[in-house]
């Protein structure tokens, strides 16, 4: 068994994600996006638009300005590249990955409800705990009360598709003769849709502002996707598990098993046969009895030159305790603390400069200014502020230019604040 240092997981965890070469000036080349997407599998979604979409910021970090326009057509145009499905949340993934959640959306189908919430995850296929509970929830009430629901839902999608939630319900039928009103309201056609969702019946045809528009799966998705063959349930595991580690570079069982979001006793038993069949080799980090797994033969990284804004749901640090053992960096997401508790601010991004992570920014887009506003900057222990701010005054200029913002304003709030904004005015910005 291996021995690998913080400083080697570090480095084998940024190479793994696809940081730390130079990133693209004004324009990405060809091709470039789909190798990144390649590399890490998966993007994150998430409503929260403070800065921009969550799922945009992932790739500019790794590769520099490219167009949000292309990303936008290779999730959502006639010629996709990736499809939206529970499989880190919600989520952006390759298109080539669909067959292996057929398993899940399988067990989706044949899901008997439980009647009583609390014995649902008792009760249910592990497969489907990362489903939404409040979609668990509704279709456990639904199932007693509208048996038939389902089945309208997906005949309506059939007749009327692509469609919203909200265009669901207007289009709902009328309720039986004499009661008036129609069969379903809002929240129960969009229970109806997220869980045909889920079970891979419909799928997202596009986004409407960030709405989403479903249609059935066939309708959207290229046949070979769709009707083609799919790998049996232990099968596709596995083949997530390797895509897992060689998108993490070394990872604990719970790490692989979370970037995809597996069931606990399925993880244990696929992992025991990667590792008899030489797929997964064991290691351990220094300072720690928790036992890593790494791909076999991964040649040794070199030392990363990243600079780059997180998202909060960067695939680098989507597991915290992982953020904090790796590059000694406690990380919560701020958007959900009552802004009396809030310590760094609303919507922080931790700094990558190097192979650490060096300071927590809060940022925002003012689009009415059309400035990138920072209310407040940290940085963290023992680093150079200087050094560090110039690094972080170069970068938000980059994200604004990339994000059409022409100004970046800087406020005095934390320790890094007024050398940030020192260097912010050296540079012109």
């Amino acid at each position: 068994m291996q021995a690998i240092s913080a400083g080697t997981a570090r480095r084998l965890a940024l190479a793994a994600q696809g940081f730390g070469a130079d990133r693209y000036g004004a324009r990405v080349p060809a091709g470039q996006l789909r190798a990144m997407l390649d590399q890490i599998s998966v993007l994150q979604l998430d409503s929260v638009n403070v800065l921009c979409r969550s799922h945009y910021l992932p790739l500019f970090a790794r590769l520099g300005a490219y167009s949000r326009n292309e990303l936008d057509d290779l999730a959502w145009s006639a010629d996709r590249a990736l499809f939206e499905y529970w499989v880190h949340r919600a989520s952006l993934a390759r298109l080539a990955l669909f067959p292996l959640f057929r398993w899940r959306m399988e067990a989706a189908r044949a899901h008997v409800w439980d009647r009583d919430i609390r014995n649902w995850r008792q009760s249910s296929d592990p497969a489907l705990h990362v489903g939404p509970s409040a979609i668990i929830e509704g279709m456990t009430r639904i199932s007693a009360e509208r048996p038939r629901l389902l089945d309208e839902v997906r005949t309506l999608v059939d007749d009327h598709g692509p469609l919203t939630a909200a265009e669901a319900e207007s289009n709902s039928p009328a309720g039986p003769a004499g009661e008036g009103g129609r069969m379903w309201n809002w929240n129960d056609a969009k229970i109806a849709l997220e869980w045909l969702f889920f079970a891979g019946e419909i799928t997202v045809a596009g986004r409407r502002g960030f709405e989403r528009v479903y249609d059935l799966t066939e309708r959207v998705l290229p046949a070979a996707v769709v009707k083609g063959p799919a790998p049996d349930r232990e099968t596709a595991q596995r083949e997530l598990l390797k895509l897992s580690v060689a998108a993490q570079g070394i990872a604990t069982e719970k790490q692989l098993r979370e970037y995809f979001h597996l069931p606990v006793s399925d993880t244990r038993q696929r992992i025991s046969e990667l590792l008899e069949s030489g797929a997964l080799v064991p290691a351990v980090l220094e300072g720690s009895k928790r036992r890593t797994y790494l791909a076999p033969e991964v040649p040794e990284p070199a030392e990363p030159q990243a600079r780059a804004l997180l998202s909060p749901f960067d695939s680098l640090i989507w597991n915290r305790d992982r953020t904090e053992e790796l590059f000694d960096f406690h990380y919560r997401i701020s958007i959900y603390t009552p802004a009396a508790q809030r310590v760094h601010g609303y919507y922080v991004l931790p700094f990558l400069l190097g192979d650490r992570l060096v300071a927590r920014v809060d940022v925002k887009a003012d689009r009415r200014r059309s400035a990138l506003v920072v209310p407040s900057a940290h940085g963290e222990p023992e680093i150079d502020r200087a050094e560090v701010s110039r690094a972080l005054a170069a970068e938000l200029r980059l994200l604004a230019d990339w994000l059409e913002l022409d100004e970046v304003t800087v406020q005095r709030s934390g320790d890094l604040g007024a050398p940030l904004s020192k260097a912010m005015a050296s540079i012109g910005a």
